[in-house]
């Protein structure tokens, strides 16, 4: 079980506060000694890891992603010799990510009122009925 950064400094404010020894204030909490010990050298949590890349060259990785845009991340892992979670944590490092949009980057508003505009008479016109095959 991990204990929350707030209630380690409250218990060192406490064994300061009463000058109590690691033994009392390890009766008092309930916490071995030995965990108190491990406790008084970092106080600060530890929540991110600054690791380099060790098995991706991030500058190809990079170039990948301009080259393939589309590839999958299994498709990238395949390509470097690597699992997709290596991927994916590369990926994070450089700030990329694939966001979907609402609209086609590609797409032309008024062909597409034309086009509209074209199907609505050739619905409303009897004689060209319109058939939608899937």
């Amino acid at each position: 079980m991990s204990y929350s950064l707030d209630f380690r400094q409250h218990v060192f404010k406490i064994k300061e506060r009463e000058v109590l020894s690691f033994d009392a204030v390890s009766v008092r909490f309930g916490i071995s000694v030995r965990t108190l010990f491990r406790w008084k050298n970092p106080l600060e949590s530890k929540t991110t890891r600054n690791k380099s890349a060790t098995k991706i060259d991030m500058a190809a990785l990079e170039k990948h992603v301009e080259d393939y845009p589309d590839a999958y991340q299994y498709e990238r892992a395949a390509a470097f010799g690597v699992g997709p979670n290596c991927i994916l944590y590369a990926l994070r490092r450089l700030k990329i990510s694939r966001k979907k949009t609402f609209f086609h980057p590609k797409s032309d508003e008024k062909l597409r009122e034309e086009f509209k505009n074209q199907l609505f008479l050739y619905e409303t016109n009897d004689q060209s009925p319109v058939v939608y095959i899937d």
